[in-house]
């Protein structure tokens, strides 16, 4: 491949990442379970004992029947780093907004996404979901417990927890002093902003 051809390829990977978490939101939204699972590959682990798209399927059309009786998911900023021309990661935002019986509960969250390239297609390989806040649309969240759903306690989120960066912050006064770092190399911004940090523990909603 020549350096114009691997440019092209990129571009057009690109794009084709970025259309994932606008299809996987619009396949939630209406319910449309074969057109979700066919943004994962065929051997997507699902859970610690079952794998494959049938097995998704199954999970994800039990979680979206209770107590969810209708979503819209609102993609936010995308950031995308390759690993290889076939492997990816990225960052991108979502505000969700879910219709729960008699109480419409908002959602700030990210997912952490991996990417993989099958037979010239795009596909997810993981989604990890970072939550901020979940809360009745009128009754905003205050303090370190921002996720509540209906007939649940509040308990706090994992939106901060992949990048040290936000408990440094607030546990210094001011500015550190210390120099400006040069900028964080190609395809490093991510890995640069993590720090070796190790992805929290999350316990996974349909979201």
């Amino acid at each position: 491949m020549t350096d114009l051809e691997a440019r092209i390829d990129r571009l057009e990977s690109l794009d084709a990442i970025r259309q994932l978490p606008a299809k996987y939101a619009l396949a939630l939204d209406m319910r449309d379970m074969d057109a979700m699972v066919s943004l994962f590959p065929a051997d997507v682990r699902v859970g610690k004992d079952a794998s494959g798209r049938q097995a998704l399927r199954a999970y994800m059309d039990r979680t979206l029947r209770s107590p969810f009786t209708g979503t819209s998911h609102h993609i936010g900023g995308h950031v995308i780093e390759f690993d290889d021309p076939d492997h990816a990661h990225g960052v991108v935002y979502s505000k969700n907004e879910h219709e729960t019986g008699d109480e419409w509960v908002i959602m700030q969250m990210m997912y952490v996404d991996d990417y993989v390239r099958h037979d010239g297609r795009w596909f997810f390989a993981r989604r990890l979901p970072l939550y901020w806040y979940a809360t009745d649309l009128n009754k905003p969240p205050i303090g370190d417990k921002k996720m509540r759903w209906p007939g649940t306690e509040w308990v706090e989120g994992n939106f901060h927890k992949l990048f040290p960066s936000y408990a440094e912050f607030w546990a210094r006064a001011g500015d550190h002093g210390g120099p400006v770092p040069d900028p964080a190399p190609l395809e490093k911004f991510l890995e640069t902003m993590r720090r070796g940090a190790a992805p929290p523990k999350v316990k996974v909603r349909a979201d």
